[in-house]
């Protein structure tokens, strides 16, 4: 018999954002093997377009929130539409910010199994009032699901006694068999939002010190600019701006290709003073694919993303040295990286992750409680 499930989320494709790439993989994922699946998100573009065109062609059912000029009628929405929801499923599942307050909340009314899984972020607002609010829902969910080890020990306060790992994943559509990895020059590339906490500003730091070694180096950074601005006036001011390449926001086919193109990603992230973390870092698992090792910074959930001395590299975020050491060992060792980096991304596709959520999931005992 399918289990019937509600996921709410706070973000979902067609637009970007981790945790939407996330759900998005969790609900197909769950879908196909005996989940029947509804979804709730927000329509985040004016009109409502991309968000139909992509809902056209998905397994499971979507129920979009309209996105108002005033958000607070739109979290009434989303509070009002899940009320209508929970009663025809019997688990609740709930990733991002709102969402575990959402469910929290609900957990009152409806005898439910309610699942929180938890990314980073959400768990270190910068206002106390709202992450003790955090802290509190987190204790009315029946099982919490970390993404990454990092996350987890984030909630150690909490002493949860139902919280487990599962890794975040990653479903690459296009994933060719080999690379020409013989003569590596140095290309670097980060993939992701260009903000503080994905730390492009502390690769650039480290160029002056590592052009000094390799003068035709390159550096690529591509994804949403939010920053840009920034970053384009620190490289100037380094005088190292002829070695970072920009590209903003890129089709999966063109970030496929320009990783391609690419010796060894960098994520170099740190936490930011709003509490702002990395929780996983997938894009490093999706360059690991095409075998691309990755250099990434320790004291976030890059640790669980790589594995140090075989698919890349871990150093503090903020010492040009260490980067100029790991990237050294990289490209002295570059095949054997490469292969290892392969082999070790194939732990992290949503086929297998799939499978232990499926193990979490099922081991829950499913209540068929009404309405309390």
């Amino acid at each position: 018999m399918m289990t019937k499930t509600l996921i709410l989320t706070s973000e979902f494709p067609p637009q970007p954002g981790g945790i939407g790439n996330h759900a998005y993989n969790l609900a197909k994922g769950l879908q196909a093997n005996g989940f029947e699946v509804q979804l709730v998100c927000d329509t985040r573009s004016e009109m409502g377009e991309e968000e139909r065109e992509f809902d056209r062609d998905l397994t499971f059912e979507v129920v979009r929130i309209p996105r108002k000029h005033i958000i607070f009628f739109s979290y009434i929405k989303r509070i009002t539409t899940a009320f209508s929801l929970v009663s025809k499923n019997e688990m609740v599942i709930c990733t991002g910010k709102f969402s575990l307050w959402l469910g929290a909340f609900l957990s009152f009314f409806f005898r439910r199994k309610f699942i929180a899984i938890i990314h980073g972020s959400e768990v270190r607002l910068p206002n106390i009032i709202l992450r003790k609010l955090t802290d509190y829902a987190l204790k009315r969910f029946d099982s919490v699901i970390a993404v990454s080890n990092y996350t987890k020990t984030m909630v150690q306060h909490l002493k949860l006694k139902n919280i487990e790992v599962v890794p975040n994943g990653f479903d690459m559509k296009l994933t060719p068999d080999s690379r020409d990895n013989n003569e590596p020059v140095p290309v670097l590339i980060t993939v992701g939002n260009m903000t503080q906490r994905k730390g492009q500003h502390n690769v650039i730091n480290a160029l002056p010190l590592l052009l000094k070694k390799y003068p035709d180096l390159k550096y690529h950074i591509v994804g949403i600019p939010t920053e840009k601005e920034k970053l384009e006036k620190l490289s100037l001011d380094l005088g190292i701006e002829n070695a970072v390449v920009f590209y903003g926001k890129v089709s999966e086919e063109e970030k496929i290709e320009l990783l391609q193109q690419t010796d060894v990603f960098v994520m170099l992230s740190e936490t930011t003073k709003t509490g702002d973390v990395e929780g996983f870092g997938i894009a490093i698992l999706e360059a690991n694919a095409l075998g691309i090792p990755a250099i990434g910074a320790l004291d976030c959930g890059i640790e669980d993303a790589i594995k140090d001395g075989t698919s890349g590299k871990l150093i503090g975020s903020k010492d040009p040295e260490q980067l100029a050491e790991a990237l050294e060992d990289i490209l002295k060792n570059y095949d054997t990286y490469a292969q290892e980096a392969k082999t070790w991304s194939q732990d992290f596709t949503w086929e297998k992750v799939i499978k232990l959520y499926l193990d979490v999931l099922r081991g829950e005992v499913i209540g068929e409680g009404d309405e309390s």
